[in-house]
């Protein structure tokens, strides 16, 4: 199945190196300073627990033709990125299969009007990690496969040739039923972490011992799930409900252990300091479920407001350009 990975980011980067060790034929689109990055040193990835380095050459392009011809191609780029590769995608009727792996709290309504409903799938990915200049150091564990399916929930021969291409490369993969309300009850706390962890400096460690932090963070999460149930969203997996039952001083107690560790410094406060402008996109998108819901959700307004004044921040500054 020879696949495109549009996205050089830290899960675009793993997977197809991955890929490619495995000895698949696996072009990685990338733009700008980081194709050059690739070009020079290739996929460097460093296990962000081990320390361990490995380096891929993994084939590389820098745009995707009307008329290039695979038979998968993977889009691991930040929600509020996909707007910008949709035309591109559009344009090329040469890839039946499209997949999707990343936040999403909308839905694949844009996706489906774009592309068309029978070259779409969507899911979650398998990796976490950040960007320290060309080197991408990962997190990344059997226990979290990735997670996708088909729109309409049906399995196709397609679902299962993927699920055998991660498997094949080591990478644990599963097709997920109801995969939109998956993502959706995923992205639930996203929004509500970044605005705690922006709260806090953006540091997480500080978040960890800033206690009125912690509980807006607990409320809004809980906000968000509430909201899901109110549209008829079902919370998945329902385990997630947990949140919900678990008295709020031990969830606090918890959360100060968790976030007090370089998991989840490397895990959520990297990427959250990295890409406020996809914690904005996922805040406007749960912004419009707790309106549906018309539930009342002062933590979250609270909280989303700090993910707004981040946002702005980064515009009034731009980073450079985010490469796909």
């Amino acid at each position: 199945m020879r696949t495109l990975v549009v996205g050089a980011g830290v899960v675009g980067s793993f997977n197809a190196a991955r890929l490619k060790e495995a000895g698949h034929d696996i072009p990685l689109l990338a733009r700008g300073p980081r194709l050059a990055d690739l070009r020079e040193h290739g996929v460097v990835l460093e296990n962000a627990r081990t320390g361990l380095r490995t380096t891929t050459w993994v084939p590389l392009v820098d745009r995707l033709g009307p008329d290039d011809v695979y038979d998968l191609a993977i889009v691991v780029l930040r929600r509020n990125q996909i707007r910008s590769i949709l035309p591109t995608l559009a344009r090329n009727h040469r890839i039946p299969s499209i997949l999707f792996l990343g936040n999403n709290a909308a839905g694949a309504d844009d996706l489906i009007e774009a592309l068309g409903r029978e070259r779409v799938l969507v899911g979650l990915p398998n990796a976490g990690g950040e960007r320290q200049g060309y080197v991408v150091r990962y997190l990344w564990s059997r226990w979290f496969p990735v997670l996708f399916g088909e729109i309409d929930d049906t399995p196709t021969p397609r679902t299962e040739a993927i699920v055998r291409l991660f498997r094949s490369a080591g990478l644990p993969a599963r097709v997920q039923k109801n995969v939109d309300a998956y993502q959706k009850t995923h992205a639930a706390g996203l929004p509500a972490f970044a605005g705690a962890v922006y709260l806090c400096g953006g540091d997480v460690r500080r978040l960890a011992h800033t206690r009125e932090a912690l509980k807006l963070f607990v409320r809004s999460y809980r906000e968000a799930l509430r909201a899901l149930d109110s549209v008829r969203i079902p919370l998945t997996p329902s385990a997630v409900r947990l949140v919900e039952w678990i008295p709020e001083p031990i969830l606090v107690f918890g959360l100060r252990r968790f976030f007090d560790t370089q998991l989840a410094v490397v895990g959520g406060e990297r990427h959250a300091n990295a890409a406020p402008d996809e914690m904005k996109e996922i805040a406007d998108e749960f912004r419009a479920i707790l309106c549906q819901a018309g539930r009342p959700a002062p933590a979250s307004d609270f909280l989303y407001a700090q993910v707004d004044a981040r946002y702005q921040t980064r515009v009034a500054s731009p980073p450079e350009e985010i490469p796909h």
